[in-house]
């Protein structure tokens, strides 16, 4: 049997909710259902009655604290199995690795009997010197410690002399120690306590300014370091500029290790005891443990780093859509001229132009900007915010307003990950005909239209709202950030006629596979009239129906239900409720009077609860509501577009573009965002700056400084209507 087939010897429910803090009730039914294949998001909306009203936070949590027990006993297995193999399972073993609660103590247990390199201590025991390294460590009364190394004297075994002898025992002895579980539980505990990180400029580092000098000569507590700094320190050290190490106190930890090793001080032998623990950990325990230390930093660094990411990912994709409305998208550029892109209100690629209004001839740009727009009527215009972008929305105001359509409004768009989007290979099946350029035009100008739609085309970590995002953990980096467009799309729900297949890979229960297949059958068959005839698409069987057809939408279906979040299961529930009213469904969907006269608690069941009698209300009054908020146009000054047109107290308004660990970083429209620091966010304390602000946001800020060499605006939000 493999450590990956072996079963739980115990139930995990227990374990996992005392870890969570959450009922046993709820964490034994998320498990299961979970089991089943059911879905984070269908559990939290469909089956709260089990769960007891957990949400979707508390069941990822619940998922991921249950992979780790289980990968413990799965590790624990293993281990006792190789241990067993080697002959040296002993009865009080076998309970200390049954009782241990980490996979750090697992694996201090383990580490004695873990297959390894060979050491200075291996080769002293090939040596022969294993029995003077047991007089060190038994630390009797009598004997002389350079009169018994005699003995061991052997120029065969490369034993020339005493001093040899006694080298090679204390060799042994200080693996011993480095190697004992209580020392390294010890050790490890002095280290977290007291443990401090120094980053020192190395030898390496570039001479002439860098991005770490801050961190030349710094010095940190181990447990105090917040995330950011440590993976900026660790940035530094990747790039050769900077050398890190952790030290800990030993005044305390090296007695306490010699207590553990049985030190008698008035021994003979307590000498060489002495120097083998000494040796044991500057030269094994504390290497390890830095090393330990650091992977654990870079584990917490990883985990905030990713949730404050995952956060600024969660608040852009719920980002106020403009909605179905035609859009023409311009991405700007100045050598190469504007690439312009109308589209209608579902998205459809209508048409493009270039046109050139930062070289020799803007009259005539202007004038086919607005023959353009003439041609294909839209409702607003689209601006990436990148090079040129203010100078390319002054522009096409101008134009606009010369040629008398000042009522087209237009938007500021983030182009972040749009050129990802542009050369990917969905772009490229969607437009093979087009420039990238072109399709950067199209993407943009969907972005405002609907931002969740078209972000959920381009890679999470491609969008930009996050930092070091290269530099932390990708695995866990993709998974969270998947976790986080999964939520946002069924929370918000998809159109199914108009969906493209990135969006509906998102739905619970759907996947990319699946997602194909409902697009080609749309495609070749015309639009779904209800959610049941997904039923009818290949390889989507009832388990993906039930995960997913509540977050569908099929808006003018028959049944109105299949436009509101209410699930197909529940639908002869919601039509009992109906007729005991006297009405047809269509009278009450919608009808929130009418809906505030149903008596709730008669339809509680054994399946049904009165979470889900709520929710149901809820949809009813307000059928497929779209939890976004209203659309607002963000506003920069017209006559600030330029770093150097800034100045000290100005006042602007602008918008969040990414929420750190030291604050937020806010784009007021010059092609270079400025900094608010946590101190800055209000005017009371701000410990967490998300307390405050989001991405998306707009925030008036006030300019407090303007580094022109460095390219650094800060500003300040104190004071400042938000």
């Amino acid at each position: 049997m493999t450590p990956a087939s072996v079963p739980l010897p115990f139930d995990p429910v227990p374990r996992v909710a005392a870890e969570t803090g959450l009922p046993g009730a709820g964490v034994a039914a998320v498990l299961r259902l979970l089991g089943e294949g059911c879905t984070v998001p269908f559990i939290a909306r469909y089956r709260k009655e089990a769960t007891g009203s957990l949400d979707e936070t508390q069941i990822r949590a619940i998922e991921e604290r249950a992979g780790y027990v289980r990968e413990l006993e799965e590790r624990r297995a293993a281990i006792v199995q190789s241990i067993g193999e080697q002959g040296k399972l002993t009865s009080d073993l076998a309970a200390k690795l049954a009782a241990a609660g980490t996979k750090a103590e697992l694996e201090d247990l383990y580490l004695p009997y873990r297959p390894k390199r060979r050491t200075r201590a291996t080769v002293a025991r090939e040596r022969g010197l294993e029995p003077l390294a047991q007089r060190i460590l038994a630390q009797p009364r009598g004997g002389d410690p350079r009169v018994e190394a005699r003995a061991f004297v052997n120029p065969a075994l490369e034993v020339p002399d005493v001093d040899a002898a006694l080298a090679g025992a204390r060799d042994i002895v200080a693996e011993h120690v480095a190697e004992d579980a209580r020392a390294r539980a010890m050790a490890r505990e002095a280290f977290r306590r007291t443990g401090l990180l120094e980053s020192r400029k190395s030898r390496k580092a570039p001479e002439g300014r860098t991005p770490f000098e801050d961190y030349y000569a710094h010095r940190e507590s181990v447990s105090r370091v917040p995330s950011h700094r440590y993976l900026a320190m660790r940035r530094g050290e990747a790039e050769g500029v900077l050398s890190l190490a952790i030290g800990a106190d030993d005044s305390q930890l090296v007695p306490g290790l010699l207590r553990l090793a049985g030190h008698a001080p008035r021994t003979p032998f307590a000498a060489e005891l002495e120097a083998a623990v000494g040796d044991g950990l500057a030269r094994l325990l504390a290497p390890s443990l830095e090393r330990e230390l650091h992977d654990d930093l870079k584990e917490r660094a990883d985990e905030t780093a990713v949730a404050v990411f995952a956060d600024n990912l969660g608040h852009l994709l719920l980002a106020a859509p403009y909605g179905g409305r035609p859009v023409v998208g311009v991405d700007p550029g100045l050598r190469t001229g504007c690439k312009c892109a109308a589209v209608d209100a579902t998205g459809r690629f209508l048409g493009t132009l270039t046109v050139y209004p930062h070289t020799a001839d803007p009259a005539k740009a202007a004038r086919d900007f607005a023959a353009f727009v003439t041609k294909y009527g839209p409702h607003a215009i689209a601006v990436g915010n990148g090079t040129a972008g203010r100078e390319t929305e002054a522009f096409a105001r101008k134009a606009l307003e010369d040629a008398g359509r000042a009522d087209v409004l237009i938007v500021s768009v983030s182009e972040a990950g749009a050129s990802v989007y542009s050369a990917s290979d969905l772009a490229r099946d969607e437009f093979p005909d087009l420039d990238l350029t072109i399709r950067g035009a199209i993407s943009i100008a969907r972005r405002l239209q609907d931002p969740l739609a078209e972000l959920v085309k381009v890679e999470p970590k491609a969008i930009g709202v996050g930092q070091y995002q290269h530099d932390v953990d990708q695995k866990l980096l993709a998974k969270k950030l998947g976790e986080v467009v999964v939520s946002v799309v069924n929370r918000v729900g998809v159109e199914l006629n108009t969906a493209s297949a990135a969006l509906l890979t998102h739905v619970a229960g759907i996947g990319p596979t699946l997602a194909k297949a409902i697009v080609a059958r749309r495609e070749a068959e015309g639009p779904v009239t209800a959610r049941a005839e997904l039923k009818k698409v290949k390889g989507l069987g009832p388990r993906a129906f039930e995960q997913a057809a509540g977050f569908l939408r099929v808006r003018g279906a028959k049944n109105p239900l299949d436009a509101s979040a209410v699930h197909p299961e529940r639908y002869p529930l919601v039509e009992r409720m109906a007729a005991d009213l006297g009405l047809p469904l269509a009278r009450l969907v919608g009808a929130a009077e009418v809906v505030d006269r149903i008596p709730l608690g008669r339809y509680v069941s054994g399946e049904v609860g009165e979470p889900t009698l709520r929710d149901i209300a809820a949809e009813l009054k307000k059928p497929g509501r779209d939890p976004r908020e209203a659309f607002e146009a963000p506003a920069f000054r017209d006559d600030v577009t330029r770093l150097e047109d800034l100045e000290k107290d100005m006042v602007l308004e602008g918008v969040v573009t990414n929420v750190t660990a030291f604050g937020a970083f806010v784009d007021v429209g010059v092609h270079q965002d400025g900094l608010v620091h946590v101190s800055q966010l209000a005017d009371r304390f701000v410990r967490d700056p998300s307390e405050v602000v989001h991405a998306g946001q707009r925030l008036t800020v006030r300019v407090l400084e303007v580094d022109l060499a460095r390219r650094r605006i800060s500003l300040s939000a104190k004071g400042c209507k938000v």
